[in-house]
């Protein structure tokens, strides 16, 4: 494979979180969002979690005395924001804003992980320019 100078052949990604209570996360996006676990490691209330994020990953582990700065935030496409909004409702999960069809043509709803970081949870509509793909 020819390779562009400079540029690094990523493999694979994640998002690393380090929460400042990884059992309450843990629960929060195993057992609120569902996430299924990719891999587990270490042992104690600090082992490490993988979850699988549609092409990607997100990772608890370790622990934080602070929570995350603000900015970071997840992205999590789904096929239904409005079944989501009422199973995450469901599971006692906060809702801090309900679903919208935004102006960029996404709907999307916002909620938050127990340290503050925001997900915002989105819909892509069927006629939306990201499902458009010419040539495929």
């Amino acid at each position: 494979m020819r390779r562009v100078a400079g540029m690094v052949h990523v493999l694979s990604s994640r998002v690393l979180l380090r929460p400042t209570d990884p059992e309450r996360s843990r629960a929060f996006y195993g057992e609120a969002l569902g996430l299924a676990v990719y891999r587990e490691f270490g042992t104690g209330p600090e082992r490490g979690t993988v979850y699988f994020l549609g092409g990607g990953f997100l990772e608890v582990s370790g622990r934080s005395d602070t929570p995350p700065a603000p900015g970071p935030q997840l992205w999590l496409q789904v096929a239904d924001v409005a079944a989501a909004h009422k199973e995450l409702t469901a599971q006692g999960v906060e809702v801090l804003r309900p679903p919208k069809k935004e102006p960029w043509g996404l709907v999307e709803m916002w909620i938050a992980d127990p340290d503050g970081l925001k997900i915002v949870v989105v819909e892509v509509p069927e006629d939306h320019p990201i499902r458009y793909r010419p040539g495929i």
